[in-house]
């Protein structure tokens, strides 16, 4: 694993991200699959239909071996069970003490309160249970980007421990944080992810009258708001925080 390698794998997981909230705009908001919580209830610990469904989900998926892959991280880790397929060599790439990082409490609240509403159309049409294998899919597929940080985060020490060395030794975390950031880098993926909102999401016509009309199935700028304000401020935490316990 190298820098161009977990590249190539951001730039696919971005396609992933894209399409599922594609899919997931197909349907409206349909808030009683959220329900409770409310009136300030945590959303990540107050039981509702997509909580359950979340939950059932991950414990099936765990019986298959999902979680025995160190880049998939279970919103609900407590008490899944054991994996029912032949154990798979995963190669040790990550540090030990940095492995077990997650922070999908934060992912799930964000979807469900913040970015949600952005993209799904208020409304009802009763089809709670695709909205919520939609929900699960675009949830899967941030989390696994966001949480790839902590792989590209190993990447980069191991390329120059010498850098990163001393704001490990003082736990230095604004001091992380600023070599993490590369504000062309980010100014690129906003733009990258945008575009393909705009390819993979256009509606298509085969009408005259349609030129100049374009419609997209997601506003291409929530694709690059989400990555701008969630996915990559909380892909460099994840990286922050796996560096400060990577010379335990």
């Amino acid at each position: 694993m190298d820098l161009e390698s977990v590249r190539d794998s951001l730039i696919r997981q971005e396609d992933t991200i894209v399409f599922s909230l594609i899919e997931r705009a197909k349907f409206p908001i349909n808030s009683w699959a959220y329900s409770p919580p409310q009136n300030g209830v945590d959303a990540f610990s107050a039981s509702s239909f997509l909580h359950s469904f979340v939950r059932e989900s991950e414990a099936l998926h765990a019986k298959a071996g999902r979680y025995e892959n160190p880049e998939e991280n279970p919103f609900f880790p407590d008490d899944l069970p054991p994996s029912m397929v032949p154990t798979h060599d995963y190669k040790q790439v990550l540090h030990p003490a940095g492995s077990s990082i997650n922070v999908n409490k934060t992912i799930w609240d964000i979807y469900l309160n913040k970015l949600l509403p952005l993209f799904a159309a208020e409304g009802d049409d009763g089809n709670y249970g695709l909205t919520a294998a939609c929900d699960l899919a675009c949830l899967q597929a941030i989390s696994r980007r966001i949480h790839y940080g902590k792989f590209v985060a190993e990447v980069k020490f191991k390329e120059a421990p010498e850098e990163y060395g001393p704001a490990i030794r003082d736990q230095d975390r604004e001091g992380l944080m600023k070599m993490l950031t590369f504000e062309a880098v980010e100014e690129m993926v906003k733009k990258r992810v945008e575009k393909k909102a705009v390819v993979f999401g256009q509606e298509v016509s085969l009408s005259d009258d349609s030129k100049g009309k374009e419609t997209y199935k997601v506003d291409p700028s929530v694709v690059s708001r989400l990555y701008e304000e969630w996915v990559m401020p909380l892909t460099k935490q994840v990286q922050v925080e796996y560096l400060l316990r990577r010379l335990d």
